[in-house]
């Protein structure tokens, strides 16, 4: 018998690689941080013996799911500005608000909340995009999660920095410090076209290539958006970019809601990343990504939360669900965008546009045992005809039972194994009084 550092024994397992794959009653091999084997459970009792072995009789064992889009520190504004239209809950209410409350502690503190709720939620990486970066990838690197951290740029000065040059800097000494990290991966994060004018762009886009990481942008989020582009600089946002030399497959393009049919051969052609997150987009009435068509042209799609802030959570089965319902509807065909194109998209997909697709984003042999367990005994998904569907379409966040990031069990059924609930719950509570107290004095 060989001696291994833990073996999970499930009902199912979903390796979302190969596609349209499932494994009925085999066992998944743990060692030093990365998946050893899969094979039958009766196969695996001959072969292999755990220092830890969990039985999940009535588990779906998937890879741990991927938040593409996120901007975890807001997750302290949860609530603070609802039902209103994107500019006008941004520039008067949460723009207002950083400026008052935004700080180093503040995006530690609510990266921590953020990362308590994602990992809960069977979340393994994240994909974030917000200031003090430095404090998102602290609180990464301590719960254990797995982050692709945004080097922050835009136009105007911030208490994280005070021009496009000195975010910039600050982004590359983040890189610089993080490169080799087993958790930790950086993208540039130049927040949208509307915030960031050429030279930051084309300094972003010479670095990019230099370092080879990904570029995270909000892109064609809303009519007015492309709107203001085109009585500003005479061409839609999608174009200037190209002009700019951005256009690649290191570049993410978050929401995409308005694209015409050109562009989207546009994003074929330079191998673009979507990053989908529909029910920010619904909640905002951004409008309606074309994701079936762009599942269709083979342009890699992927879904993200967006920020707690105007979602209102960072539920990623969630998303799952509704990528799935809505892209039926907005394509008028009921076979779009099925159960496991939608789980592909919150998995490999999301692993692939960050560039981790190597290390993590599907159950693999020599791969991350980044691993999410799924209990589907419960009343809401029985009876269980197929576990992929059921997950999609049936289950809830909370029957994520166990979490494991690089083989470390970070959430053991249900309970935070490298966080404290009570602590996280307290300082919510202390930000929430001093961000409604800052935003009544306005």
């Amino acid at each position: 018998m060989q001696q291994v550092d833990t073996i999970i024994h499930a009902r199912w397992i979903v390796p979302v690689e190969p596609d349209l794959t499932i494994y009925d009653n085999h066992s998944l091999i743990i060692q030093q941080g990365k998946i050893l084997d899969i094979l039958s459970t009766e196969r695996c009792k001959k072969k292999y013996q755990g220092q830890i072995e969990h039985n999940l009789s009535s588990h779906a064992i998937i890879p741990g799911l991927i938040n593409s889009h996120t901007h975890a520190a807001m997750t302290l504004m949860r609530g603070l500005a609802d039902d209103l239209p994107l500019m006008e809950w941004l520039s008067k209410h949460i723009w207002p608000a950083e400026g008052k409350c935004v700080n180093y502690q503040f995006v530690k503190d609510g990266t921590d909340l953020a990362i308590a709720e994602m990992l809960r939620g069977g979340t393994t990486t994240f994909n974030d995009m917000y200031f003090f970066p430095d404090a998102a990838a602290k609180a990464a690197e301590e719960a254990g999660i797995r982050a692709s951290v945004g080097l922050i740029m835009i136009d105007f000065p911030s208490a994280w920095a005070k021009d496009s040059d000195d975010y910039l800097h600050k982004g590359l000494q983040l890189h610089e410090q993080y490169r080799h990290h087993p958790l930790i991966s950086t993208a540039f994060a130049p927040h949208a076209p509307y915030t960031v004018s050429d030279e930051p762009l084309k300094k972003v886009q010479s670095y990019a290539e230099k370092l080879d990481i990904p570029i995270h942008i909000h892109l064609h989020e809303t009519h007015h958006e492309v709107q203001q582009a085109m009585e500003t600089t005479g061409i839609r946002p999608i174009a200037r970019l190209e002009k700019l030399g951005l256009l690649s497959p290191l570049l993410l393009a978050v929401h995409m809601t308005q694209l015409e049919e050109e562009e989207i051969k546009l994003l074929k052609r330079h191998k673009v990343h979507v990053l989908h997150c529909p029910e920010s987009n619904l909640k905002l009435a951004s409008g309606f990504c074309p994701v079936s068509q762009l599942v269709d042209k083979k342009i890699n799609v992927a879904i993200g939360t967006d920020g707690a802030a105007s979602n209102n959570d960072l539920d990623m089965i969630s998303e799952m669900r509704s990528t799935a319902l809505l892209a039926k509807a907005v394509a008028a065909d009921a076979s779009a965008i099925p159960a496991h194109t939608a789980l592909k998209m919150a998995t490999i997909n999301g692993a692939a546009a960050l560039g981790l697709d190597s290390i993590t984003g599907s159950l693999k042999k020599g791969k991350a045992a980044d691993i999410t367990a799924i209990d589907l005994d419960r009343i809401e998904t029985q009876p269980v005809f197929h576990a992929v569907s059921q997950i999609v379409y049936s289950s809830s966040r909370d029957q994520v039972s166990d979490v494991w990031v690089q083989g470390k069990h970070v959430l053991n059924n249900r309970k935070l194994t490298t966080l404290d609930e009570n602590l996280l719950k307290q300082k919510a509570q202390e930000w929430g009084e001093k961000i409604w107290t800052e935003v009544e004095k306005s």
